[in-house]
């Protein structure tokens, strides 16, 4: 599984009541810290990036994986204009973090498209650990039961599911993939919080995960 350099930031927990509060108001069912509720869709189609033609601008960054890196996305779809433009921002927000960690570029301008706030500066410390371990990646990462929650025209939240099975880590140097077992969760909950911009994006503001959340497991 990809084993991440450093644990969870815990300054990103103050963020929790927040995220959830979002997540769980208005029509949708409530969701707790333990709880992804009706998040699953059904749909079984995957891709390694959604389209961004949902939202926004066209000219949005181009974020091409190497070989044998893929991120697949697993009902991302809801049939719900609104709810579809602010997933696929999430989704390429995903592929931003990993594209900048990938290329080794803590101040990734594309990081910073997809990203404002408190999100952005976590990102970029994230992808500093990497760098500070001389780490990549490899693999593949799927995300999952996707809740998202449209506030207004501009806010919108979601918690999503990550399975990092078979993604693992990488040598920057060397180009040593390490497959050794770990004790870790391989399963990572995300709580997020988006905000539309001036030009139609839904950038991510605010992060929170929790590794090994049962909800995501089973």
């Amino acid at each position: 599984m990809k084993r991440r350099p450093l644990p969870v930031a815990a300054a990103l927990a103050a963020t929790a009541a927040l995220l959830l509060t979002a997540c769980g108001s208005g029509d949708d069912s409530s969701k707790s810290n333990d709880n992804i509720a009706g998040a699953d869709t059904g749909e079984t189609a995957t891709s390694a990036a959604p389209s961004a033609s949902a939202s926004g601008p066209a000219d949005r960054p181009k974020i091409t994986f190497p070989e044998g890196v893929e991120n697949k996305f697993e009902g991302w779809k809801t049939g719900h204009p609104a709810k579809d433009a602010v997933l696929s921002d999430v989704a390429q927000t995903v592929n931003a973090v990993d594209d900048a960690i990938l290329r080794g570029d803590k101040n990734s301008k594309t990081l910073a498209y997809y990203r404002q706030g408190n999100a952005l500066v976590s990102a970029q410390k994230w992808v500093l650990a990497w760098l500070d371990e001389d780490l990549t990646w490899t693999g593949v990462t799927r995300y999952f039961k996707p809740n998202v929650k449209v506030a207004d025209t501009d806010t919108a939240a979601v918690v999503y599911c990550a399975d990092e099975s078979k993604a693992f880590n990488k040598n920057r140097k060397t180009g040593t993939v390490d497959k050794a077992p770990s004790e870790e969760s391989p399963y990572v909950k995300y709580s997020t919080q988006l905000k539309k911009s001036s030009t139609g994006v839904w950038q991510t503001t605010e992060v929170l995960s929790k590794r090994g959340d049962k909800t995501c497991a089973s």
